[in-house]
């Protein structure tokens, strides 16, 4: 038996903010709200459990420091990369410099509170 990732848990100077732009790029819904300000939003037809993960923006007012040791890969769905690219910038997403040398086959992009991201090329099918 193996473990299977179900959350991933973002601390978030404006947990609200993050959520509403994640949600607009992965197509996922707010699961649920709790006390301390957190936020969950994952599948509208899944929710936590189900074949993606949930993701959790919990607030801080910790500043953060340095590049993040962790970040999220995306892949296209119904479109090309090009075209994923337009819309996430549309959506907020900014061009991210971590030292890629512009050769890469993959897009840096920063969500509303700069954690860095990567807009792979394949396109894969939707879950």
């Amino acid at each position: 038996m193996a473990c299977r990732i179900s959350e991933l848990v973002i601390d978030a100077a404006d947990p609200e903010r993050l959520a509403a732009f994640w949600s607009d790029v992965l197509g996922y819904v707010e699961l649920e709200r709790e006390d301390d300000g957190s936020i969950a939003i994952g599948p509208a037809d899944a929710g936590f459990g189900g074949p993606q993960p949930v993701l959790v923006f919990g607030p801080t007012t910790a500043p953060r420091a340095g590049k993040l040791r962790l970040h999220i890969d995306v892949s296209p769905t119904d479109r090309d990369q090009d075209a994923e690219l337009e819309r996430l910038l549309a959506l907020g997403a900014r061009p991210a410099d971590v030292g890629q040398t512009g050769t890469e086959s993959w897009h840096v992009l920063a969500d509303p509170e700069g954690n860095e991201f990567c807009l792979l090329r394949a396109r894969i099918a939707p879950v």
